[in-house]
């Protein structure tokens, strides 16, 4: 292990005599900064050889003392970690090891505490570390939940990547993060930047922003669809909730984004949003990579010519029997349940455009998603 000056040995060993709660080493500036009980303190250190070498040996110092080795944090995990499975024991450790992927161990622990978040938002304050943390239920409700919040909506602006942004809106809008304000104004940003509907498509689909009435058929299908619906029949529940005014809210911001979508990753993300808003119908097996092969097995189901499991076969016949006017806006939200990513890898596996040109070339599978959109909305 390499040999620190004895000035900065002495100090850090100091610290570590102590209760500390995180470390953090400014690289650049060549600080190391300590979180403890007593509040903040600092060392500057005073390296011997290159910046990186002695900033390694730091590193082993902090493991030796925190581990027990002085390895320090085995970054070669660094996939195994991001994916949560850090165990819970050793978050506390992690933090008192000056390394930035440590922190990242700990946002990604599905056993992050609120106190964890605190500490770990204190080492490493960066986007990707907020929207991690904003994934667990304890730090959502407790007090880091808003700081992360307001945090992302700050740097919002500056997010660069639109499935970032997507993410970072739809975390936000968990719960009550941000207020009704708040809320608004990212509704009002989407009008330039529409991968930000996609996070409200995605977190709010029965309460979107914005003033929407009900398809003008809406009141009289309710009507007679009313007792399917206090049976639970998926099929009639759905119709309703298409049709009602926060349904038709959520048909106009998904023809918003994909009439105009920036590039490959919003297209992906509103296909995510159309298939989780269409779970309840129990007909993600049935989907499939072209278009006209989804037409196809609607048609099939609604004819009784495919066989789908249980009695879905029987609640869908119940649906159009009760309202066989309705049959258009039923094979339309048929249609939505079988849509997601995969009916787009086609297009997409061939191109890696953006911009005008993705859209020129994703028209083949938007038009049509668009088509069924304006039957369940006119």
């Amino acid at each position: 292990m390499m040999e620190l000056t004895p000035e900065d040995a002495l100090r850090i060993n100091v610290l570590l005599a102590g209760s500390l709660k995180a470390v953090r080493i400014d690289e650049s500036s060549m600080i190391l900064h300590a979180l403890s009980d007593k509040g903040e303190a600092q060392v500057r250190l005073n390296p011997n050889c290159r910046d990186e070498a002695y900033l390694r040996g730091v590193r082993e110092t902090l493991s030796s003392h925190v581990l027990g080795s002085p390895g320090g944090y085995p970054v070669y995990l660094k996939r195994w970690t991001r994916m949560g499975q850090a165990r819970d024991e050793i978050l506390e450790s992690l933090l008192l090891l000056g390394e930035p992927e440590a922190v990242v161990a700990v946002v990604n622990a599905s056993g992050i505490t609120n106190e964890l978040a605190s500490r770990a938002w204190w080492a490493s304050q960066t986007a990707e570390n907020a929207r991690c943390m904003l994934e667990q239920a304890q730090v959502i409700e407790g007090e880091m939940g808003a700081v992360l919040a307001d945090f992302l909506v700050e740097f919002l602006p500056f997010e660069e990547e639109a499935r970032d942004q997507i993410k970072s809106v739809r975390l936000v809008l968990q719960g009550e993060l941000i207020d009704s304000a708040v809320k608004q104004k990212l509704w009002e940003r989407g009008k330039s930047r529409n991968a930000y509907y996609v996070g409200f498509l995605q977190a709010l689909p029965d309460e979107l922003p914005g003033q929407h009435g009900p398809h003008p058929q809406w009141e009289a299908l309710q009507g007679r669809l009313e007792k399917l619906v206090a049976a639970a029949n998926p099929f009639a529940v759905q119709i309703c909730r298409l049709l009602s005014a926060a349904g038709q809210a959520w048909l106009a911001g998904v023809g918003n984004v994909l009439k105009k979508p920036s590039n490959q990753d919003v297209v992906v993300e509103v296909l995510h949003a159309i298939a989780d808003y269409s779970a309840s119908l129990q007909l993600r097996n049935e989907r499939r990579t072209g278009i006209d092969a989804i037409f196809s097995v609607a048609d099939a189901i609604i004819d009784g010519s495919l066989q789908v499991p249980g009695d879905t076969a029987d609640r869908l016949e119940a649906v159009i029997k009760a309202v066989p006017e309705a049959l258009p806006m039923i094979r339309a939200m048929l249609f939505l349940s079988m849509l997601d990513e995969p009916v787009i890898d086609p297009v997409f596996s061939k191109t890696d455009a953006i911009g005008t040109v993705m859209r020129k070339k994703m028209q083949p599978v938007s038009q049509p998603i668009l088509a069924q959109v304006e039957i369940l909305t006119t």
